[in-house]
């Protein structure tokens, strides 16, 4: 959300002010046009006059200075003429010692500077016949005032604009926080389900956000009803399957085939096999029962049913026993965790003689789970071994050697690490180490 809420803001502000600066420059530029025409008009109104001041005298054309202002006669006034015509001219008196620039077409120009102190001018050059002779009048005006208050007025608008700017960007930032706020509790209830505290998104959202949440909570439903379909048609399936294996197992030991004894060796073997993994998938069923998906695995809920169980398969006669902190949620799923840890215990159950203990400790880089009996143990020439899918080194005790190599499987594919020990007590020492999520 917060990239999101980056990226908008970074967004709004580049249009803003890319858009700000042309608008600025854009009114600027025309305001600016517009003033040297309102200004071109009284430089023209200007230029007339000193055209009417153009009189017949004894000697031919003359000026009269009566109808001149007076600010043409106060030296750097800001107001200041040229007269042209044939090979005489006159200039005004605020001109003092200096000349205006030669226009050599006529118009308005503008840029144009005059006098010690650099006035920027405004200049009109216009072309009139009189009296029967061309005459070029140029009029100038001090533009160096409007240029300061042009100066000044960017200068408060970029200001102005500035504040607008951060304005905008604070209320835009509050109005996408409360536009994505519905996303944000979106993400947390999905994440609430990732760790199995809910099993449906909330359906009061906005009506933008309703066609989602409907599909995530339909995938949802039907996810949840295949899984408990699934372990229903396993539990049906291994109930149904149970009676005809002990059929067979007893057409097995029959007397009709004591005439083929490898036969009857292989047949009764590979029931067993069959027989040991329906109950080992029975018991996993029975463990699992009903969870939401997703959910972690709670210590202090989940171990005293799961020992329980491995004791009424096993036999009461172990001592099962486990050490956790208190309120410890593991953060995987409980599913993959009841596996991992129904097979070490289960592991060590067959082969314990009186005690089976499961540790589990909270580290800085993760989690360290040990399980640990009191059985014969495991040569460390020959642990290695153990690892492989379907190997063991006991003919004599029920199993499949699937449970360890399944549990390595599990940790290598969280990144852990799987080591084979020694207990204390002189048999098998399994520890997994976990990295934190």
């Amino acid at each position: 959300m917060r990239s999101i809420q980056r990226r908008l803001s970074l967004g709004l502000i580049s249009v803003m002010v890319v858009v700000g600066l042309v608008l600025a420059q854009t009114s600027l530029w025309l305001f600016e046009v517009g003033l040297q025409r309102y200004l071109e008009a009284g430089l023209r109104n200007d230029s007339e006059n000193l055209l009417m001041a153009l009189v017949r005298g004894p000697q031919g054309l003359q000026l009269d200075e009566r109808r001149l202002s007076p600010a043409y006669q106060r030296p750097f006034s800001g107001h200041y003429f040229h007269i042209d015509f044939a090979d005489n001219h006159w200039r005004s008196r605020s001109l003092w010692d200096q000349e205006l620039p030669l226009l050599e077409h006529p118009g308005l120009h503008s840029n144009l500077q005059l006098g010690p102190e650099g006035q920027q001018l405004l200049v009109l050059r216009a072309d009139y016949r009189r009296l029967g002779q061309s005459i070029a009048i140029s009029v100038a005006q001090d533009y160096t005032p409007v240029r300061d208050s042009f100066q000044r007025m960017r200068q408060v608008g970029l200001g102005l604009g500035l504040t607008g700017l951060l304005l905008i960007l604070v209320l835009q930032r509050v109005t996408v926080r409360r536009a994505l706020r519905p996303l944000e509790s979106a993400r947390e209830q999905i994440a609430q389900l990732q760790q199995g505290k809910r099993s449906q998104l909330d359906d009061h959202v906005p009506l933008e956000l309703e066609p989602l949440v409907a599909q995530i909570n339909h995938l949802l439903a039907h996810t949840e009803d295949s899984l408990k379909r699934s372990r229903n048609a396993l539990g049906n399936l291994g109930h149904a399957l149970k009676t005809p294996l002990a059929v067979l197992l007893s057409l097995a030991s029959c007397e009709k085939l004591d005439a083929h004894p490898e036969l009857r060796k292989l047949l009764r073997e590979q029931l067993e096999q069959v027989q040991q993994r329906l109950n080992r998938e029975l018991n996993r069923a029975r463990l699992a029962g009903d969870a939401l998906p997703g959910a972690q695995f709670d210590c202090a809920a989940e171990l005293p049913g799961l020992l329980s169980t491995l004791n009424m398969i096993h036999g009461e006669h172990l001592h099962l026993s486990y050490t956790a902190p208190a309120g410890l949620h593991l953060p995987w799923d409980r599913e993959d965790l009841l596996e991992l840890l129904g097979n070490l215990l289960d592991n060590a159950c067959k082969w314990a003689d009186a005690e089976v203990r499961l540790s589990i400790v909270e580290t800085a880089e993760g989690f360290v789970l040990a399980v640990e009996d009191d059985g014969p143990g495991i040569p460390e020439a020959q642990r290695d071994q153990v690892f492989s899918r379907g190997a063991r080194l006991d003919e004599q005790t029920d199993g499949h050697g699937l449970g360890l190599g399944i549990v390595r499987d599990i940790v290598e594919a969280w990144g852990g690490e799987l080591v084979l020990q020694e207990s204390e007590w002189g048999g098998l020492k399994v520890v997994v180490e976990l990295p934190r999520r």
